[in-house]
């Protein structure tokens, strides 16, 4: 702050624009990142970016049973579903992991870390 108690607006401009500038750069780290999820002890390995964006499916060929293609496609679809799912909570724990630095710097809140009186 400057003499007087009021905030500086050039020096918190500033602040916001490297902030900006740093959560730009962990988005695009994110995006180029790739996190694997699993299903079924490996039998269907599912691999998405950091935005959560499916980007390959691999199905191990024992998880196919020749005998029985019904039964197979449904539980080959459950895995695929659960593997997924499991790729994007680790894609969401690293987004956090990343992102956690930047938004305390924000004080736990919009504006709380920027010298913003009340906020």
């Amino acid at each position: 702050m400057e003499p007087g108690g009021q905030p500086n607006i050039q020096q918190m401009l500033q602040q916001a624009q490297r902030m900006q500038e740093q959560f730009m750069g962990l988005q695009r780290e994110l995006a180029e990142t790739e996190i694997q999820g699993t299903a079924g002890g490996g039998l269907v390995t599912a691999t998405v970016n950091g935005q959560s964006e499916v980007v390959k499916i691999v199905i191990d060929p024992a998880a196919i049973d020749p005998e029985d293609p019904a039964d197979t496609a449904e539980t080959i679809a459950d895995l695929v579903l659960a593997a997924i799912h499991n790729a994007g909570e680790e894609a969401q724990k690293l987004a956090q992991e990343k992102m956690g630095p930047l938004t305390e710097g924000l004080g736990g809140g919009l504006g709380g870390g920027l010298g913003l009186p009340g906020l």
